[in-house]
């Protein structure tokens, strides 16, 4: 039987589980009100935290979904991203726009990653 870890589990969803090999990671958002940039730097700092309590790092992601309150903001975003993911390393990744859960949002980011 495949053993199953859930990282942090509240009452609706944890912030990570891992199985087979494979950690998958709840949307991380910034604070509200944060420029995009900032809150791009938050929810990367969510996704580094939580990959090290899986234990894993960034360089072992291997697929992300962002999505922005406003597609206009991409570049801003990626501005950020770009520093942050490691050359070589780059996961297969999809950007698009929706409404998040609050109207503060601007940034969600989901990521999926190998142990």
């Amino acid at each position: 039987m495949t053993e199953i870890t859930r990282i942090e589990c509240g009452q609706r969803m944890s912030a990570a589980v891992t199985a087979n090999g494979m950690v998958w990671l709840a949307g991380q958002v910034g604070h509200p009100g944060d420029s995009v940039a900032d809150q791009t730097r938050t929810c990367l700092a969510e996704v580094d935290r939580l990959l090290a309590l899986a234990g894993t790092d960034k360089t072992r992601i291997v697929s992300a979904q962002i999505w922005l309150a406003d597609i206009t903001d991409f570049a801003e975003m990626n501005a950020v991203w770009d520093q942050w993911v490691p050359a070589g390393h780059c996961p297969a990744r999809a950007t698009g726009e929706a409404r998040l859960a609050a109207p503060d949002y601007r940034v969600e980011v989901i990521v999926t990653a190998v142990l």
